[in-house]
């Protein structure tokens, strides 16, 4: 079948490293968090219309009679790189079946975000609690300059050039959160100065008779 979910081309291999994460940890301390998607073999899927992409996958464990009972939670970003991008956390006991929710919520949460020559329009900055992260635009041919999490929700949206900063945490659902809270918030310019009851024509010619005085 052509679309294929991340769930569906997990790997055994896969299978059998996440089963090692079933080890005691030592006592008092939370199971930690799976540090790599990449080392689980957990690779992005793409289809004709949509990309997933797995950015972060954490484990929770319950202690209960007879042991502990772990789950997991997959933080998934899904785009069409044109413009429409969503995230979504599945929660499983299973990972398979965790990013299998949270590609399916993704795909059901996503929103239209404005482009511009394969960049974003203008310099926007936005927080999201401890988040804190700037998106600058790029001229054609400098990538994306971004950490992971970033660059995971770009190149879903679409974005080929822009340079970033994380300036605050590097909590993976907040820095994503952070990311398309700043994508949201652009605008074009042409309806910028369509609110502004502004004609577009008069506003270049002005500026170009101020360049030349």
């Amino acid at each position: 079948m052509e679309n294929h979910t991340v769930a569906e081309t997990i790997s055994s291999e896969s299978e059998t490293q996440l089963a090692g994460l079933d080890a005691p940890s030592p006592r008092g301390r939370r199971a930690r968090a799976v540090p790599d998607v990449t080392e689980l073999g957990l690779q992005t899927s793409s289809s004709p219309e949509l990309v997933e992409k797995v950015v972060f996958i954490n484990r929770s464990a319950k202690v209960v009679k007879g042991g502990r009972r772990f789950h997991f939670s997959a933080l998934v970003v899904v785009g069409d790189k044109n413009g429409r991008v969503g995230i979504a956390t599945g929660k499983a006991g299973e990972v398979a079946d965790a990013i299998k929710r949270g590609g399916e919520q993704a795909r059901a949460n996503m929103v239209s975000v404005p482009l511009k020559d394969g960049t974003i329009p203008h310099e926007v900055y936005s927080e999201f609690d401890g988040a804190k992260v700037l998106l600058r635009p790029a001229s054609p041919g400098t990538g994306i300059i971004a950490g992971r999490t970033v660059r995971a929700v770009l190149e879903a949206a679409g974005v080929r050039d822009a340079l970033t900063k994380s300036l605050g945490s590097n909590n993976p659902t907040n820095v994503v959160k952070a990311t398309l809270r700043g994508l949201l918030r652009l605008r074009q310019r042409e309806t910028i100065y369509q609110q502004r009851g502004l004609p577009l024509k008069t506003a270049r010619a002005e500026t170009s008779g101020t360049a030349t005085a």
